[in-house]
């Protein structure tokens, strides 16, 4: 039997299929996954397990770090076996350097997130929906829903539908029903994530924004009426975490969704 070549990666199912087809040894191929869990870069250890823990690779944050690391990360993710990857909150400098380093990287400036490869194509039935309450609200949903895109589901996207005219949300209440997982953003005075659960049987998550006038204190108004909402398909994430919404929507979507 083979050796695998130490200098290529494997992704674990194409691993595990070598040594189902007789290809590999299946000692050889548990030193395969023992081997590098993760690559030490000095300034951050890349996890290349993250996707056989998790599903998913490692998501890399952007704010705090330099372009020159992030792109340090990227790359050390990718030669570590990581198709599609993701990372968040770059700026344009950030994307620029990225771009440069990365043919296949693409910049969602509203979202401010760089998708580096091509992302999974989504199940016949997936359905994700970012609903958010106002168009100053549209960069935490523009983040949810490319998360949620990147990671592999379809994505509706009903924008600028806030309770006070909530005649344009009913509009949407057909998309809304077909949804698996609803990730609703809203700043002010946080209510429609109550409004959207009272209409639908799937889960809702709710992200409350820094949007608003003096007494929102930036987004912690939001963040408590989404807290204690009284639609108890309702869960809520941290003030404009557009991406940890998007996620959670996509895993939902996901394990929900024949494959």
């Amino acid at each position: 039997m083979n050796e695998p070549d130490a200098g290529k990666s494997m992704d674990t199912l194409e691993l595990l299929r070598a040594v189902r087809a007789g290809e590999i040894a299946p000692e050889d191929a548990l030193v395969t996954l023992k081997m590098q869990p993760f690559v030490d870069l000095g300034y951050a250890k890349a996890d290349l397990h993250r996707r056989i823990r998790q599903g998913t690779t490692e998501i890399v944050y952007g704010t705090g770090k330099t372009p020159a690391q992030v792109v340090g990360i990227t790359r050390a993710l990718r030669e570590g076996g990581a198709g599609c990857l993701l990372v968040t909150r770059v700026d344009p400098t950030m994307a620029a350097a990225l771009a440069a380093a990365f043919p296949d990287a693409t910049y969602r400036t509203e979202a401010r997130l760089c998708v580096v490869g091509r992302p999974p194509s989504p199940a016949p039935l997936s359905r994700v929906c970012v609903v958010c309450a106002g168009t100053s609200d549209l960069p935490v949903a523009e983040e949810a829903a490319a998360t949620a895109e990147s990671l592999g589901s379809r994505v509706d996207r009903i924008y600028d539908v806030g309770v006070s005219g909530l005649q344009r949300l009913l509009s949407f209440a057909d998309t809304l029903m077909r949804a698996r997982a609803i990730v609703v953003v809203a700043g002010m005075e946080g209510a429609l994530p109550s409004v959207v659960g009272g209409l639908v049987d799937v889960p809702v998550i709710a992200v409350p924004t820094s949007v608003g006038y003096g007494a929102s204190f930036g987004g912690v108004t939001a963040l408590l009426s989404m807290m204690n909402s009284c639609s108890s398909d309702v869960s809520v994430v941290n003030i404009d975490n557009g991406f940890g919404a998007g996620y959670i929507a996509s895993m939902i979507d996901r394990r929900s969704v024949p494959q």
